[in-house]
């Protein structure tokens, strides 16, 4: 396979044509290495219009959700982020060439130990990889300019919001599936909050998010 042709195709044939026309998001796509972020037997797919599998049943989003998100959430140099849901470490990769810091917390240890690994070789040095259930955030470093959350959630959990400065942004997809799409939450002032919804998209759920209650009847 020509890697490089390869990356121009899903560029120019997936990516580009799904409305992501910033001229500094598609660069971006050739300068972090998406092949280097993804297990050795799925390399051939690296380009590919697919959910790639990852450890544990996780899956890393296809590559023109990737760039969508990237782009809508516009993170800027002097900001810091929290990523839920690590994965391989690739969208923590692409948050990191944008933003200041980038905290981004796994549930699955070998997955965290993977992810580590992986920005470790692709020389990202603007990363935290943190061990643990962030579905409803990680007070620690709160409150972050910008959330994005790599995985579905059925719903949007409060203690998640409060964790957003105000005039901060979170990037989720929300719902479950076949009815799922892509919002951006900005945080307005410390009560309000103003969503934006983009596109309809299928995601796994969010590994450790709760499940909304069920009426019994």
């Amino acid at each position: 396979m020509n890697i490089e042709q390869a990356r121009f195709n899903m560029i120019e044939q997936q990516i580009r044509p799904w409305n992501v026309l910033d001229e500094d998001v598609l660069a971006l796509l050739h300068v972090v290495k998406r092949e280097q972020f993804v297990p050795a037997a799925y390399q051939n797919l690296a380009f590919a219009d697919v959910e790639i599998p990852l450890p544990g049943g996780e899956a890393m989003f296809n590559p023109k959700v990737e760039a969508r998100i990237v782009q809508e959430i516009a993170v800027k140099k002097h900001e810091n982020v929290l990523e839920i849901g690590t994965g391989s470490g690739y969208m923590a990769a692409l948050l990191a060439h944008k933003a200041r810091h980038v905290t981004t917390v796994e549930i699955l240890p070998e997955s965290a130990a993977m992810a580590r690994e992986n920005l470790a070789k692709a020389g990202i040095t603007n990363v935290t990889v943190e061990q643990g259930n962030g579905a409803e955030g990680w007070p620690k470093g709160a409150p972050y300019d910008v959330i994005v959350v790599s995985g579905g959630l059925p719903v949007l959990p409060e203690a998640l919001v409060q964790q957003v400065k105000v005039g901060g942004r979170l990037a989720v997809i929300l719902g479950e599936a076949p009815a799922m799409s892509f919002n951006i939450v900005t945080r307005v002032s410390e009560t309000a909050y103003d969503t934006v919804r983009l596109f309809e998209t299928i995601a796994k759920p969010l590994t450790g998010a709760k499940a909304p209650s069920r009426f019994q009847f």
